[in-house]
């Protein structure tokens, strides 16, 4: 028997009414989704309270939300506007590996691969000949991030995302859901009732005693995950042993400079600050671990590195790293932070509110939920977050910084044995490898690697047979051509403003 002629659960029935409990930005893109794709065979319910704020923190993203952007058939230019966006080419690590050493973890690919062996390896023969330049001098939008320019290039030349503001995406999503028939309800979620007989969600009673129901239920409820944690009781798995902060402060201030093209990550002695440049301000937050930084102290260091006036309070955040052990359970699926947190470090918040509406749209229970069809989710998205999760714990381990507690406990910590091999690996044979589905490419882990200080032992054989001429050759051609494109394009701030400047300030 395959999947498709499993039946459904004992007492399973055709989903038809799909209510999503929570907006902001994991509401509103599931509703932009569905609405979009199956909006005229599903009878769509938002319920969200103007009263509960959004996070609204994870204003960076990854080239991936391209790809949904064009399954909804957004025009990117109202888009941008709409949202005040600005483009983002990588993140900029500073004090990460040593304190006042930097590197660009940066999208897109690095030099050119060979059928045997990566680019790398070729780039590792190049410095011991002395014949290569940095690793990022190979790479077009590193270059550009560091030049500030940017520019749309013919065949998707130019690998980009975006920096956008939360709260007005969320708003431009709700817009869009509400022309494909979605229906907002407002109000805050009272109860979460259950059927007794078969352990699912029945329905949501609000605090005006309106009753909503419902065939299947998202949790985009946030840290609170009312439905699949508070109802359900979905345990939670703490992964606080290798992400160790806990908390973070927001603000956001005036612009006082152009906006670059990239999101800077600046590590300071117990956790990291993050800087976020749109159009019409500027994003800053406080990472930091509460074990070895106090709050008080934490604003402190906060507001005394941000630049331009301070137009928000300082907003706090308390949140524990992990995932939930199911992520669908009974009729409920859980997305954004309802689902897990991986701190906003290489913005992947997004990308997995992406991820987790995608994969729900391909194996969307229109005919009945199936056991099969919940397992194979879990799974799934247990993967992809454990793979994030490694990706992340890489920036805190491998680092020269000993200059305080908290460096000095990352740098001994054990670590996932999935992570351990991978930097094993890439330390004694310079190579790198990307599971199936994974987020992260090869060069995502080569550039954060390298970055944090790691030097492979060796290299592959297929570079020795290369002579100095025919290495320097092949090494300068990129960088050269890098270079060029480079000095076409136009400077980031004046082709924002020209292509999509925002309708707000």
């Amino acid at each position: 028997m395959n999947m498709a002629d499993q039946p459904p659960m004992p007492g399973a029935k055709p989903v038809r009414r799909v209510v999503i409990a929570g907006g902001g930005t994991a509401g509103w893109m599931v509703a932009a989704c569905l609405s979009k794709t199956m909006g005229r065979i599903l009878d769509i319910t938002l319920i969200e309270s103007d009263e509960i704020g959004t996070v609204g923190v994870g204003e960076a993203t990854i080239p991936t939300l391209l790809t949904f952007h064009n399954l909804l058939e957004l025009n990117e230019r109202e888009f941008m506007a709409a949202t005040s966006a600005t483009f983002k080419l990588g993140i900029s690590f500073e004090n990460w590996r040593n304190v006042n050493e930097d590197y660009i973890h940066s999208f897109g690919l690095t030099g050119k691969d060979h059928w045997t062996a990566g680019f790398q390896h070729f780039w590792l023969k190049g410095r011991e000949r002395q014949l290569a330049g940095d690793y990022g001098d190979y790479c077009l939008e590193l270059r550009a991030a560091q030049e500030n320019r940017f520019a749309h290039l013919p065949r998707n030349g130019l690998n980009y995302a975006f920096h956008l503001d939360a709260t007005r995406y969320a708003v431009f999503l709700r817009r869009f859901s509400e022309g494909f028939g979605v229906r907002r309800v407002e109000g805050k979620i009272n109860a979460v009732n259950l059927d007794e007989a078969t352990g699912h969600i029945r329905s949501l009673t609000l605090d005006s005693g309106a009753s909503i129901e419902g065939d299947l239920f998202i949790d985009c409820t946030g840290f609170r995950a009312l439905l699949i944690g508070q109802a359900l009781k979905v345990p939670y798995e703490d992964w606080s042993q290798w992400l160790r902060c806990d908390s973070a402060l927001a603000v956001q201030t005036q612009s006082v400079g152009e906006a670059v093209p990239y999101t800077r990550s600046i590590a300071h002695d117990a956790g990291w600050q993050w800087r976020i440049p749109l159009q019409h301000r500027v994003g800053n937050g406080l990472v930091y671990c509460s074990q070895h930084m106090s709050d008080e102290r934490a604003k402190e260091l906060l507001l005394s590195k941000v630049h331009g006036e301070v137009l928000t309070t300082p907003r706090l955040l308390r949140f524990t790293p992990g995932q939930r052990r199911e992520v669908w359970r009974a009729n409920c699926v859980a997305i954004g932070l309802a689902s897990g947190f991986i701190e906003p470090l290489e913005s992947t918040s997004i990308h997995l509110i992406q991820r987790g509406t995608i994969r729900l749209m391909q194996m969307f229970p229109t005919m009945g939920i199936r056991q099969s069809d919940i397992d194979e989710y879990n799974q799934q998205a247990q993967n992809e977050i454990e793979h994030i999760r490694d990706f992340v714990v890489l920036h805190y381990h491998v680092t020269n910084r000993t200059d305080s507690e908290f460096w000095r406990g990352c740098r001994t910590m054990d670590i996932p044995p999935s992570l351990k091999h991978r930097i094993d690996l890439f330390r004694e044979t310079g190579r790198v490898f990307r599971m199936q589905n994974e987020l992260f490419a090869e060069n995502s882990w080569i550039q954060v690697m390298l970055g944090q200080g790691i030097t492979p032992q060796q290299h592959h054989q297929v570079a020795d047979l290369m002579g100095d001429q025919e290495l320097a050759g092949f090494l300068d051609g990129i960088r050269q051509q890098v270079n060029r494109t480079v000095a076409q394009l136009p400077p980031h701030q004046a082709y924002v403003k020209q292509y999509c400047a925002s309708m707000e300030k």
